[in-house]
């Protein structure tokens, strides 16, 4: 949940990057971290073993100023893929404001995808997230891959699902920056409400997204 510092000024938002084993979690960090204005952006760590590329988290911490004075900075994190570290999704899954689902395109991952979509619901639920409503993208990487399923047939068959859907090639960058524009929309409609960013930070959702990622491209 965000937390606000009324004295500081300072409003701190957690993102999770959330989905199976090297669908590219990491990798959409790294890029964001490539793409990123200095001004916005701290160091990236990365914690690693030899049988999972993120044994704990990844985290990005950035940041801007609205035009009333508050500072709003944003915790990216990333969750370890492989079911045996599933109490640590839970603990990095605790608290956030908003997530990204990264979701192998390839034919051969399907029932893994399905299968971590499940267990983030799940995790959800355990760390007192309210699933329904929590902020959240579904992004299909590795775009660039042979025998992946295709667009029409991914959106066909999530056309019941209420979370955007975006796709993306993390490796180049293509759609990585589009896909954390689109979770910071649905995030701005609950914070516009309970901290009041449009009547008193002066903090439209257009200039919010913009200013959140520096215009990346």
């Amino acid at each position: 949940m965000a937390e606000y510092d009324e004295a500081a000024r300072r409003l701190t938002l957690k993102l999770v990057y959330y989905g199976p084993a090297a669908s590219g979690k990491t990798t959409n960090l790294m890029r964001l971290h490539d793409a990123l204005q200095p001004e916005l952006k701290g160091e990236i760590m990365t914690l690693e073993t030899h049988n999972d590329r993120t044994l704990f988290f990844d985290m990005l911490p950035l940041g801007f100023r609205a035009p009333s004075g508050l500072l709003i900075k944003f915790k990216l994190f990333t969750v370890p893929g492989q079911v045996a570290h599933d109490g640590t999704r839970k603990a990095v899954l605790s608290r956030a404001d908003g997530v990204v689902f990264v979701a192998d395109s390839q034919r051969s991952q399907a029932l893994n995808n399905g299968l971590s979509f499940e267990n983030l619901a799940d995790n959800a639920a355990r760390v007192g997230l309210d699933f329904d409503a929590l902020p959240l993208v579904v992004q299909f990487n590795k775009r660039d891959l042979p025998d992946i399923l295709s667009e029409a047939e991914i959106t066909a068959r999530w056309a019941g699902a209420r979370w955007p859907l975006t796709f993306a090639c993390a490796l180049s960058g293509v759609g990585v920056a589009e896909t954390l524009r689109r979770l910071l929309a649905s995030l701005y409609e609950r914070l516009a409400v309970q901290y009041h960013l449009d009547s008193e930070h002066r903090l439209s959702r257009e200039a919010f997204v913009a200013l959140s990622t520096g215009r990346v491209s």
